[in-house]
């Protein structure tokens, strides 16, 4: 339990916080590591310089809408990951589970894979479920879209 006096010092301490200016500070200390190091970024200015906390709220909103200026806040561009690392594990039986989801497209990828491991066992293991209910939520997403597709004309007009 706390005492009343440490609480007393706490809610002082609180009171005296303020996240802008502890910003300006950080921002503060970065330009003065910048200048230490001697690094070109302080020399093309892009580390912040300013001389007093007035100056830096009067600088946020600009701050604000540009970013963050090092480099270790830019935003790394993803590649798309086309190629699959390791050969489909339901390749082989895709017709058959595709026989099944005609004949009952309500059925759960999970009873799916049950009936799969009785028809197969030893074949498949328990890691390989999420696998199987990737595939045939793919598989539904492709059918709603052979069902609804007279709507995609009239979307690709409206992002045009």
């Amino acid at each position: 339990m706390v005492d009343e006096e440490t609480k007393i010092q706490l809610r002082e301490q609180k009171a005296e916080l303020d996240p802008v200016r502890l910003l300006y500070m950080v921002r503060e200390l970065q330009s003065a590591l910048v200048a230490l190091g001697g690094s070109s970024e302080s020399a093309n200015g892009a580390s912040p310089t300013s001389k007093s906390l007035s100056d830096f709220l009067k600088q946020l909103p600009r701050l604000w809408k540009e970013g963050e200026v090092r480099a270790t806040h830019l935003k790394r561009t993803s590649s798309s990951h086309y190629w699959r690392t390791r050969k489909a594990p339901f390749e082989t039986v895709w017709p058959q589970l595709l026989y099944w989801l005609q004949r009952d497209p309500d059925i759960a990828a999970t009873e799916l894979f049950f009936k799969l491991k009785s028809e197969y066992p030893g074949i498949y293991s328990d890691g390989q479920l999420r696998t199987l209910q990737r595939r045939v939520q793919g598989w539904r997403r492709a059918m709603a879209k052979e069902l609804i597709g007279w709507w995609y004309p009239f979307s690709r007009l409206k992002s045009a």
